[in-house]
């Protein structure tokens, strides 16, 4: 089995969770194309099989997530499972419907993000949770993301919740954001709930869960369904067809002249797909073999 499952992740579950429940289930190598928090909820592209060389594709893929933000009190994690710290009140003014979409408008558009504590960023050599764990300090380098748009969803004055919906770049910490937006509307606030809707073309509508999954593990057509094989994942890309000679050449190693534009193509022979090559300066070389 190749190719890439849309998994919708439950709350409570990790995402190396559920890489292990898939490649338990089918045997197969399984990886995953970015980290959802325990907490979270939402789109989890697998690779399986073969699928997992198509790694490298998806890894700069922009994301959509509705969050929802505790306005009044600050945590140590910047979620919901962390020990509030800080509690700070929140006035009707804050509460101001427009007042909030104002606020967001101010985080579109690219900007430095100092990732949390409780990440898995690594400095020098150690996950910055593990440095947190133990109390200890370190240099946290801000990033550059990218906020393509956000949109104001949802105001509970009562409890005091915002719930908005982001679509932002790789890389980019929803619970800063929030953070950050609780910041700007004068008080505290962390990240209560997180659902990521879509990473790249990958959609929520057409997620599976893991239970879905177990319950069909054995019916194959099933399954197929619901698979985006690699060729399926390239359909956007031109091809080229390759004679039973060249064909062999390729597969060996060998880097082939193709008088076409740079970029990557569907490999064919007599109609049949055997997977992708790249071309660079007129050359084609092998990518990933079926």
């Amino acid at each position: 089995m190749n190719g890439i499952i849309i998994v919708n992740k439950t709350k409570g579950s990790t995402s190396h969770d559920i890489v292990y429940q898939v490649r338990k289930m089918f045997g197969e190598k399984v990886g995953h194309t970015g980290t959802l928090d325990p907490m979270a909820t939402g789109v989890l592209p697998l690779l399986i099989g073969k699928g997992t060389q198509c790694s490298k594709y998806l890894i700069n893929h922009d994301k959509t997530y509705k969050a929802t933000i505790q306005l009044g009190k600050k945590t140590d994690t910047a979620d919901s499972e962390g020990k509030v710290i800080e509690e700070k009140t929140v006035n009707q003014e804050t509460l101001n419907l427009e007042n909030i979409r104002q606020v967001l408008k101010t985080f579109k558009g690219k900007q430095t993000q100092t990732p949390p504590i409780y990440s898995a960023i690594k400095v020098k050599g150690k996950k910055l949770y593990e440095y947190a764990r133990k109390g200890q300090s370190v240099e946290i380098r801000p990033r550059e993301i990218e906020i393509y748009n956000i949109k104001l969803l949802e105001l509970d004055k009562e409890n005091k919740r915002i719930q908005f919906q982001v679509q932002c770049s790789k890389g980019t910490y929803i619970r800063t954001l929030c953070e950050d937006i609780a910041i700007k509307l004068n008080t505290v606030g962390y990240m209560k709930e997180l659902q990521r809707t879509q990473v790249g073309g990958f959609l929520i509508e057409n997620s599976i869960t893991i239970d879905d999954l177990k319950e069909h593990k054995d019916d194959m057509q099933w399954i197929n369904e619901k698979l985006i094989d690699i060729e399926e994942f390239f359909s956007s890309k031109k091809d080229i067809e390759l004679l039973n000679k060249k064909l062999e050449l390729f597969l060996n190693g060998v880097k082939l002249t193709y008088e076409v534009e740079d970029g990557i193509y569907r490999i064919y022979n007599n109609a049949k797909f055997i997977g992708t090559g790249i071309v660079s300066n007129k050359l084609l070389k092998r990518d990933i073999i079926l």
